[in-house]
């Protein structure tokens, strides 16, 4: 799970029954949370502080919910380039509905099938002070990938 965060997609893995689970990210404090929910829910999944640009492991399958960059455009660019990089096999991923032709092209530059594109219902809550309001829905899709490396 490219910049895990919390790690909610890294314990829903987890919890699905993934063999193997590694969370990444820059922020300890979040991690710290992410560890505590992951021993509470009795989950086993890695948590790893590193930006995701030093992450070279390749793995199975990428999960992300990248920075949307509706904030700093381009945000989620280093997420799609490690993700293409390092995935085996797929790669699962939330993005906004903005970013389809960025996604699409990137994929075909990386020899990639884009399995699935699916719009899903997202409400972004306040979490930082330049958020105005409680809630905001917004338009996202769920991303399913398929690539041609080989982990």
């Amino acid at each position: 799970d490219l910049g895990t965060g919390t790690g909610v997609l890294a314990i829903g893995a987890g919890l699905l029954g993934a063999k193997s689970v590694v969370g990444i990210d820059i922020d300890a404090e979040a991690l710290a949370r992410a560890r505590e929910e992951g021993t509470r829910l009795q989950v086993r999944v890695r948590f790893v502080e590193s930006a995701i640009g030093a992450w070279d492991s390749n793995a199975d399958t990428i999960l992300m919910n990248p920075p949307f960059g509706a904030q700093r455009r381009g945000a989620d660019r280093p997420f799609w380039d490690r993700a293409f990089a390092l995935a085996g096999r797929a790669i699962y991923a939330f993005a906004l509905a903005d970013s389809r032709t960025f996604i699409a092209r990137r994929a075909l530059v990386a020899n990639a099938y884009v399995e699935s594109v699916r719009p899903v219902p997202w409400e972004l809550v306040r979490m930082f002070p330049h958020h105005r309001r409680a809630r905001v829905p917004i338009p996202v899709d769920l991303w399913v990938i398929r690539t041609g490396n080989q982990p």
